[in-house]
């Protein structure tokens, strides 16, 4: 079973009239998105999820037309809610205490639906029928490919048992350190590059010391940035954002301790301070390195990569929701344009979907600036662009220039497959 490179065996004789099958691998917005578009396909859908039970809560993420138009398609947009606070402000603050106004995401990134990440993942496991069956506690450990599927070996880690299946397609939807990526590619090198930022995120649970819970802050430092993420209806998210030399570094001590070190050593002043005491009281947390995935071809023979596992844009890119969402439903519209040619309908989804992505893994190294300035000239900039932002002429005109990046997150990627 180690031989992940496709067979030269002929193929079996296929009855075309029966259903196929394909597995998918994640139970994220990408996995479970995949698994609904595949079964509306026509095909029969085996999950593995790693976890033991379906993820939920999570944090701010935001949902761009790209993916509410996949959603509409797959019948989940409706239960996907907006929780931006109608009466949000935003605040550029200091940690000397200094506040003004400033630009909230929703002022930047205009259209999108603001949410936590279990809302659409709550949203599209509801849609699923029960008719996908979905496995928890279970992984794959081998992939061997023939001309006509692809023999998956298969463990239960509750039980520590294996078992082989065979399988028409199968969707490696497992994130940026994909299992289904390591088994059937393989590079040479390691396709994920580190952009040498962090980022923390945490809940916060009550609202910040001096400001109402709808309002929005961000803190922007050169090489560092906290962003306080309001809802209408919870309290808000908190994330941090700074640059490192070292990356490695970062996770050998705890994550306080990395923020601590990060933000310092400077004074934190109040409300910095209170935020970082929070971060280290919080239940739950993310910590993380910023990075990104750069392959030469998503899909090997009748294994497929969608989402992080594929493109990982990172939390700079504000489309990784979107994309996941758009990716599985156009690999379900060109399985249905070449049902009983997967590599066909795979190579055909690649072609139409990269120049896409292409932009957004762009995109999004040119909008960390706005979320975490690099250097003093990054920030000087930013400051300069808010300032401007304010104006009602050069605010008309900063808009005219953003008017491109909206569209490509709004762009409905499998509309312009028809």
């Amino acid at each position: 079973m180690e031989d992940t490179t496709m067979s030269e065996r002929n193929p079996m004789d296929k009855d075309t009239t029966s259903r196929q099958r394909a597995l998918v691998v994640g139970l994220g917005i990408s996995g479970t998105a995949s698994a609904l578009r595949l079964h509306r396909a026509g095909w029969d859908v085996v999950v593995l999820e790693k976890a033991s039970e379906r993820r939920r809560g999570g944090y701010f993420i935001a949902v761009f037309g790209t993916g509410l138009a996949a959603a509409e398609r797959l019948g989940f947009a409706d239960a996907v809610p907006n929780r931006i606070a109608p009466e949000s402000v935003s605040y550029d603050v200091a940690r000397t205490g200094r506040r003004r106004l400033g630009l909230s995401y929703a002022d930047v990134f205009g259209g999108s639906r603001l949410v936590v990440r279990g809302d659409v993942e709550e949203a599209a496991f509801t849609a699923l029928p029960d008719e996908v069956e979905i496995r928890y506690s279970t992984v794959p450990v081998a992939l061997d490919q023939y001309l006509d599927g692809v023999d998956v070996e298969i463990r239960d880690l509750t039980t520590e048992t294996t078992t082989v299946e065979r399988f028409d397609l199968v969707v490696g939807a497992d994130g940026l350190r994909s299992t289904v990526r390591r088994l059937a590619f393989e590079p040479e090198q390691s396709p994920i590059r580190r952009l040498n930022y962090m980022i923390a995120v945490y809940s916060l649970p009550e609202p910040i010391p001096g400001y109402r819970p709808q309002d929005g802050l961000v803190m922007a430092e050169a090489g560092r940035s906290v962003w306080v993420f309001p809802f209408a209806d919870r309290l808000p998210t908190v994330m941090f954002s700074y640059r490192t030399d070292d990356v490695d570094a970062e996770f050998t001590r705890p994550a306080i301790d990395s923020l601590r070190a990060a933000y310092g050593p400077e004074p934190t002043g109040s409300t910095l301070g209170w935020l970082l005491d929070q971060f280290e009281k919080a239940p739950d947390h993310l910590f993380d390195s910023a990075e990104q995935v750069h392959l030469d071809h998503w899909h090997r023979g009748r294994v497929v990569l969608v989402g992080d596992a594929a493109w990982c844009l990172t939390v700079y890119s504000a489309m990784g929701a979107s994309t996941g969402m758009a990716g599985a439903d156009l690999l379900g519209t060109m399985l249905e344009r070449h049902p009983h040619d997967v590599p066909r309908a795979l190579q055909e989804w690649e072609d139409h979907l990269r120049p896409f992505i292409a932009h957004h893994l762009g995109s999004a190294v040119s909008q960390r600036s706005f979320f975490t300035p690099g250097n003093r000239a990054e920030l000087l900039l930013r400051s300069a662009m808010i300032r401007l932002a304010r104006l009602p002429i050069a605010g008309r005109l900063l808009a005219k220039t953003r008017t491109n990046s909206a569209r490509m997150k709004s762009l409905d990627i499998a509309a312009t497959a028809a």
